[in-house]
């Protein structure tokens, strides 16, 4: 059975992947460590369940209407419903998007979450609309995939852009057209509409996990560690918080502003403060404004990206002087960046292990919705901080026994997973 990776095409560059691409690259490197049994199946990874394109009009608060495009796709369901964000961004692409369900696969097969792998959004600078506007948006948008989604089919969260006030708006017009309230056709969904207590830092919590269970298996203390994170949003402030909790000194923070710098390190808490108080990082008190480009060459035992795809690429993955890169990021690192993060051994926990925090109290919110029992924070935190530290022990095991990146022993553990399934299912008809 060839399991060889197929031609690009002609319109993509080796240099410049597209997201999708470099999802396909990331699975034919382990496509060769699967279990042959699983060969003929391989191909279920490469091809998306289903996609939609949407159109999403809206009338503007000044009474023009405005066309939006968004987007949803089911990359695989075979081990349980879809499950993604949906993010709202002027770069949002078909190819990003269905990246994104490409790893959302792997991720929830990776923590073993019976979840398979959407994600949705739509091509818009949220920025540039009210309130109002952007309610419109939402329940359009939802009203245009309402016969994707669905509790036991596809059940969206929010991503980058997107929050608990969108995922109220998105349940509340499902609700209408199905004639009743259905709390589990969307996650990370406000307390008071059956949104689960720790969802809101629980990717950032699942980020300092998988950090700290890295550093215990490389002895690397977290007291007066330095950090560097990229992105100062939902996933970036949460991990950094919780390393300064942990006694490691955030020495760099990046965000679309800027990078703030300090080798005594910052203040998350009054940096965040600043940020709600001024919308902006810039010109914070806490530390010095250097070069973003700076920021990857900055002296620290952990960073971690944060923000969008490709960030750590060839042209600066050199200058990264960290031990450990923990993706808080979806794709934040590419192939090539990959390589030479290895050959210069830096330890790279991936983002479908670092990040998979979020969509493991996803699913503690959804079984709690269908039970309607509600557990304590604390009982959350602790189920997901066993199931994170499990599920890293079971990566950096096979990395060992079998020489190979974290990423690709992920990868071979959640596409194991997937094609198991896939294959004990079998066609139809």
């Amino acid at each position: 059975m060839n399991v060889n990776a197929p031609q690009l095409p002609s319109y993509i560059s080796s240099e410049n992947l597209g997201p999708w691409h470099i999802y396909l690259q990331q699975v034919e490197q382990v496509a060769p460590f699967l279990d042959k049994s699983l060969w003929p199946w391989i191909e279920t990874l490469r091809r998306p369940k289903r996609s939609m394109i949407v159109d999403v009009p809206i009338r503007r608060d000044n009474g023009e209407v405005e066309h939006f495009e968004g987007y949803r796709v089911h990359h695989n369901t075979s081990r349980g419903p879809g499950k993604g964000g949906v993010r709202f961004h002027q770069d949002v692409t078909l190819s990003e998007v269905m990246a994104l369900a490409g790893w959302m696969t792997i991720k929830n097969a990776v923590v073993n979450v019976p979840f398979g792998g959407a994600k949705g959004g739509i091509r818009v600078d949220p920025r540039q609309l009210s309130l109002s506007e952007l309610e419109g948006l939402t329940r359009r948008y939802t009203s245009e995939i309402s016969s994707m989604i669905g509790p036991d089919k596809d059940i969206p969260a929010p991503d980058m852009n997107t929050n608990a006030q969108t995922m109220a708006w998105m349940m509340d017009t499902y609700s209408m057209g199905e004639g009743r309230t259905v709390t589990g056709v969307v996650t990370g969904k406000p307390i008071s509409l059956g949104g689960s207590l720790g969802r809101q830092d629980a990717t950032g919590r699942g980020v300092f996990v998988t950090a700290r269970e890295a550093a215990r298996k490389l002895q690397i203390p977290l007291e007066g560690a330095r950090v560097a994170v990229q992105g100062f949003g939902n996933v970036g402030e949460a991990s950094a918080r919780m390393f300064a909790q942990a006694g490691a000194r955030i020495v760099a923070i990046q965000d679309v502003s800027g990078t703030i710098y300090n080798a005594a390190g910052l203040d998350v808490a009054a940096l965040k403060a600043y940020q709600q108080a001024n919308g902006t990082l810039l010109s914070a008190p806490c530390g010095e404004f250097i070069d973003n480009t700076a920021f990857w060459g900055v002296p620290c035992e952990f960073m971690v990206p944060a923000a969008l795809e490709s960030q750590i690429n060839r042209f600066n993955a050199e200058q990264v002087l960290a031990r450990i890169v923990v993706e808080g990021a979806n794709g934040p690192t590419t192939p090539e960046a990959d390589a030479i993060l290895a050959e210069r051994g830096i330890t790279v926990v991936p983002d479908v292990l670092a990040n998979a925090g979020g969509v493991t109290v996803s699913y503690f919110e959804w079984v709690q919705d269908f039970s309607s029992f509600f557990w304590s924070e604390e009982e959350i935190n602790a189920r997901l901080e066993r199931i994170m530290a499990e599920a890293f022990n079971a990566i950096w095991q096979l990395a060992e026994q079998r020489g190979m990146s974290l990423r690709s022993a992920a990868f071979v553990i959640g596409c194991s997973r997937v094609l198991e399934a896939r294959a004990t299912r079998g066609l139809y008809p």
